[in-house]
């Protein structure tokens, strides 16, 4: 005598096309994209949590204010608001690549792909200036000794240093230049003369005295600060750095998606959607930009 088993399998969905019915790749992309969101928000989080708790924090509109070719002209937010308009401009030309690709316009995908890549790198080339006027760029603050004596030192943004901090007296500048150097006060004396002295060459400023000196700078337009918080230096270059890593990342893989349909793989597949792919994670990095962009440089 025999016993048979019938195995019964439940069916899920009866009402059309399944909503699991989810090409692979592109679950794992929204997958990958969903974590990479909670590591962005737990660095943004964690950024606003030590901003807040801070009596003093930078004023992006003065950290900001640099424009390439402008000298020293002052133009808050300028420059990171091109910088957001060339990658929400990548961000439309690749929605027109994959919106080629769905129609199988392999010219379309190869001219849209391309104009993606450019504004990748642009991108990228102005966040690589950006750093690098902040990093070399040379502020005013005061410094004090181990003997407790104030004295101007010239500073740059970085990651052990801060130059963005509360404006200092001019009086109590006046008083901290007879400590300063004299290559400090010569750099002073050039980028900020007193109203009514003719501007002199950096040579025949090097040739007259630490005294001389010291009475020829303009502290109430050298706008001499204390050091600011350690702490944005870290996050900025921190953060921006890891979304321009981001960027980079996007750039490769557009660059790879190029070369497959310029040889005609998509073509030969029938289907596209690599390259719709490759779009998901580029628009997850423009989106990303949008709240950097809001904590660091309008908050």
């Amino acid at each position: 005598m025999s016993t048979q088993s019938t195995v019964h399998q439940t069916k899920w969905w009866s009402g059309g096309k399944s909503p699991f019915n989810l090409e692979y790749g592109k679950l794992m992309m929204w997958y990958f994209l969903m974590s990479d969101a909670f590591t962005f928000g737990a660095f943004l989080i964690s950024y606003g949590t030590i901003r807040f708790s801070q009596n003093f924090w930078p004023d992006p509109n003065v950290v900001f204010n640099a424009f390439p070719g402008a000298g020293h002209a002052n133009l808050p937010l300028a420059f990171v608001s091109v910088m957001t308009f060339i990658l929400i401009i990548s961000s439309v030309t690749m929605v027109l690549a994959v919106h080629a690709g769905h129609k199988g316009d392999k010219n379309g995908v190869i001219k849209w792909m391309a104009w993606t890549i450019v504004g990748g790198l642009a991108f990228l080339g102005c966040q690589a200036w950006e750093w690098h006027h902040l990093i070399t760029g040379e502020h005013a603050v005061l410094a004090t000794t181990i003997d407790g004596n104030n004295y101007i030192d010239m500073i740059g943004q970085t990651m052990g240093g801060n130059p963005w901090g509360e404006l200092v007296d001019p009086a109590l500048a006046q008083s901290a230049l007879a400590a300063s150097s004299h290559e400090t006060l010569v750099h002073l004396a050039h980028e900020f003369p007193k109203e009514g002295m003719a501007a002199a060459s950096v040579e025949s400023l090097e040739k007259m005295s630490s005294s001389q000196l010291a009475g020829m700078v303009d502290v109430a337009h050298a706008h001499i600060r204390e050091k600011g918080p350690i702490a944005f230096g870290g996050y900025f270059f921190g953060i921006t750095g890891f979304h321009g890593f981001h960027v980079f990342s996007g750039v490769v893989i557009n660059i790879v998606m190029l070369i497959m349909t310029q040889k005609g793989i998509f073509e030969q597949r029938g289907h596209y959607l690599m390259i719709e792919k490759a779009g998901l994670y580029w628009h997850f990095v423009d989106l990303v930009w949008v709240f950097v962009f809001l904590c660091f440089y309008l908050i």
